[in-house]
Order: C-alpha cells, then structure tokens, then sequence
C-alpha cells in the first residue's frame, strides 16, 4: 500500500496541475468524458455532447440532446473516478445534471515501524446542476452550481462552488469560441482549516470542418488555462479525425504539466451509443490513465 499513500500525498499536492499545492480538492481538475481528455482536456469548446457543461456550461445551449452520459476513469494504481450526467429540458431551458465519486483505497495508518494499525479510503464527491440560454444571436452563457463533499479518515467537509461559462459562434462558420471560470466557491472546516478550491480559467477556439470527398469531418482545437492559486499557463491543443460518422481517432497535447503532455484515444458510434476511450500517460513511473465513456442520446 506504499504506492497508494504515495498516490494520495500527490493528488492532495495537486500533481495534476502542477501548482504549488495551496489548493485542495484535486479531483475537480480532472476531465470529464473520453472525447475532451483524448483531445486534449481543454473542454472549454469543441464538446459535441453533454460532458461539455463540465468545462463551459453555456455549451448544453448549443447542443441541446437528451443524452445519459457515463465516464469511469482509472488512474495511477488505486485511485478511481467516475461521472454520471444527464440533459434533459425544462420550463423550455437545456439542464444537465452530474454526480462525480472519486476515490483513492487502502491509504494505510502507522505510527510506528512495523504492519499498518488500520487503512482508510479518501472518498471525494459533487452533485451538479447547469442551465444555459442564449443571450443574443449566436452569443450563449450558462451556469452550474455544485454541492462538494470530502472525506479524509475521520474528518469531513461540505461546500458549494460555481462554473460560469459563455460561447460564441457568430464569428465565422464553423468556428466556435469559448471562455469559463470554475469551482468559484468556498468549503467548510476540514479539522482545523478550510480547502481552497482549484479554481481556474479557460479559453479556447474550435474548428470542425467536413471533408466530403472523404466521407470525414475534421474538428482541430486549442487554447490556454490557468488555476488561479500559484499556478502557470498551460496550453491544450486537441484533433478528431471522424469517418463516416462511425469511427473516430484522436489526439491531443497539454503543456506546462512535469507528469503529463500527450493523449490520444478512439470512439466509435452505433445508433443512439457513443463509445470512447481515452490513454493520458505519465511519467515518473506514475502509471497511466485509462478513461471510457458511455453516451445514449434520446433524439
């Protein structure tokens, strides 16, 4: 169990983003549905489905499905994610709703050399609610609201934090732009002290273009974001190659991360399921991230 206290010790440093640990919470850094992680992670424009309200809320405006959505992350050894979403409309507005459990197991407790006296598990969570309308030809804005809850051995903590996102695509035909801030918000005592949240900025432009002497479409995207706590900027850049509507391939790049920079990964669609699968790498022997998603749409 060495590796997973290791594992836990990174994540509660923030190893995803590289920032200099002031924040806690990490588990909300990480990406939502295979599509946006293998292109890239950036999310904040370029998301065809409704994992986008994870990134930019204004974007279930657009795309405006009813969809179920479900993405199980397995990441370095022990430490497990999974997200849950559906949209749906109402009072004639696009909702999505999302539940995230992120888990790390078997951290052990000593006190002294020898066998662990016991083990715990990290158990993090949020529930989620986003609207989005649009405010004027071609100009969207959303909004989410998340309830959070972690729990560390015997201590825990609730709180409340809020994403506000806004997409344009009046510019140029198939060109689409977007911004957002999230995890705005703050959390209750843990023990003695409260967790800052890793609250962050993105903004980024997306490309889709069809290829009809091919039977493809090429969606090309790219953009910057910044945790607000003592962090860089990083730069994301993503691809998708889909042929026929069917088959999907792939590729993204993220910069300023020590442990991370590719991606890649594939989808496939039949009827009414999405399928996708995404790789992130890491270095320092910190293993690999393997993401599949699952997406039904009603219409």
């Amino acid at each position: 169990m060495k590796k997973t206290l290791i594992i836990f010790l990174l994540i509660s440093a923030g190893l995803f983003a590289q920032s200099s640990g002031s924040t806690g919470l990490s588990f909300l850094k990480l990406g939502f549905g295979a599509r946006n992680i293998a292109m890239g992670d950036l999310g904040v424009v370029g998301t065809n489905d409704l994992t986008g309200f994870h990134y930019n809320p204004s974007l279930i405006a657009i795309k405006k499905k009813s969809q179920l959505s479900f993405t199980h992350s397995s990441m370095m050894q022990d430490l497990t994610s999974k997200m849950f979403a559906g949209s749906f409309s109402l009072f004639g507005l696009p909702f999505t709703a999302g539940v995230n459990t992120t888990s790390i197991t078997g951290i052990e407790v000593r006190t002294k050399p020898g066998v662990a006296e016991s083990e715990f598990n990290a158990n993090y969570f949020y529930g989620s609610l986003s609207t989005a309308f649009e405010v004027y030809r071609f100009f969207y804005a959303g909004l989410t609201v998340k309830y959070l809850y972690e729990s560390l051995y015997t201590n825990d903590a609730t709180g409340t934090a809020f994403d506000f996102g806004l997409t344009y695509t009046g510019l140029y035909q198939d060109l689409t732009l977007g911004v957002s801030v999230r995890n705005i918000g703050s959390m209750n005592k843990l023990r003695n002290e409260s967790t800052k949240l890793p609250s962050d900025f993105r903004l980024g432009a997306a490309y889709n273009t069809p290829l009809p002497g091919y039977n493809m479409d090429f969606t090309i995207l790219a953009g910057v974001q910044n945790y607000f706590e003592g962090d860089k900027l990083h730069f994301h850049s993503g691809a998708e190659i889909l042929y026929a509507e069917t088959l999907a391939l792939r590729v993204g790049y993220m910069s300023g991360y020590e442990s991370k920079g590719l991606s890649a990964g594939f989808g496939i669609k039949w009827k009414s399921i999405n399928i996708d699968y995404a790789f992130v790498p890491y270095k320092y022997a910190l293993g690999d991230s393997h993401i599949i998603g699952f997406i039904f749409s009603f219409n």
